[in-house]
């Protein structure tokens, strides 16, 4: 064995056996190192990665959606008042193209709909949906823009309606006026008392009709803005509520990390207490 190790070096009286003895039997053996921790599992894969992967379509990459995204959001508004969706879709994908990214008009409807579900799930979670959800903001802005669209559309329709209304009853008493005219005209003069009765009555009346559509508007109005506030009072209280869950989670966590905390400490405490025994054992015994 000396002679295979060391071949340029020559042991007079002394076999492998004794070089062994000599050299090996006597060395301390090394140290032996802890074997390394295992590595940790792979996270499954999400439900629309497993859907792509079994479809066969290509996975979207960050900047790919980013631009759907954009294109959709531009497209917003013609999505909210089309019946038919699909020349809207073919113009998605149509823009996705010029950018470089080939996506079908199905495929960005159907990446549409897993983001959509992707966003409601995470709107409860709020801040650690966020980091999961990486489009949480694009998305969120999509459907704030949305509502200001309505709400606009809301306050202008009622305008319209009321200033409808308006003109309405004006050319109404304007044609009542008129046919009182052409009465009058046509009547003796010994009638004109009865036509100023009749030209009242007609003036009382139009006016009562006046009372009551606006009554009636008015009515209407009060009942959209009960609702918008019982709406409003709605998600307040949804947002009260998952904040109070939010901060009792965030509670119990802590309680928790104390609680872990605490063991530790009390575990190496003892450990210490046991080292300390130990050594005071030793020491006993050495003296």
């Amino acid at each position: 064995m000396a002679h295979h190790l060391y071949p340029h070096l020559h042991f007079h009286g002394v076999d492998d056996a004794s070089y062994y003895e000599l050299n090996v039997v006597d060395v301390d053996p090394p140290l032996l190192q802890p074997p390394p921790p295992p590595l940790p599992p792979l996270p499954p894969p999400r439900p629309h990665e497993r859907e792509a992967a079994a479809s066969g379509v290509p996975q979207w990459s960050h900047a790919e959606t980013a631009e759907f995204l954009a294109a959709r959001a531009e497209l917003d508004r013609s999505f909210a008042a089309a019946k038919r969706n699909k020349p809207l879709w073919e113009a998605v994908s149509a823009r996705l193209r010029l950018k470089g990214f080939a996506r079908t008009p199905d495929q960005c409807k159907s990446k549409w709909k897993n983001l959509l579900t992707r966003f409601k799930g995470s709107e409860a979670m709020e801040q650690e949906s966020e980091r999961q959800f990486p489009f949480y903001e694009e998305m969120r802005r999509i459907f704030s823009y949305r509502m200001e669209r309505l709400l606009a559309f809301e306050k202008s329709s009622a305008k319209k309606k009321k200033k409808t209304k308006g003109k309405e009853l004006e050319e109404e008493l304007e044609e009542e006026e008129e046919k009182e005219e052409k009465k009058g005209a046509g009547a003796g003069a010994g009638a004109g008392a009865g036509v100023v009765e009749e030209v009242e009555g007609a003036l009382r009346e139009l006016m009562r009709r006046q009372a009551e559509m606006e009554e009636r508007w008015m009515e209407a109005a009060e009942a959209r803005e009960a609702e918008r506030r019982e709406k409003e009072g709605e998600w307040r209280r949804a947002m009260a509520n998952l904040w109070e869950e939010r901060l009792a989670m965030e509670r119990r966590w802590r309680q928790h990390d104390e609680e872990r905390r605490a063991r530790a400490e009390a575990r190496a405490e003892r450990q210490h207490a046991l080292v300390s025994a130990l050594l005071a054992k030793f020491q006993g015994e050495g003296s």
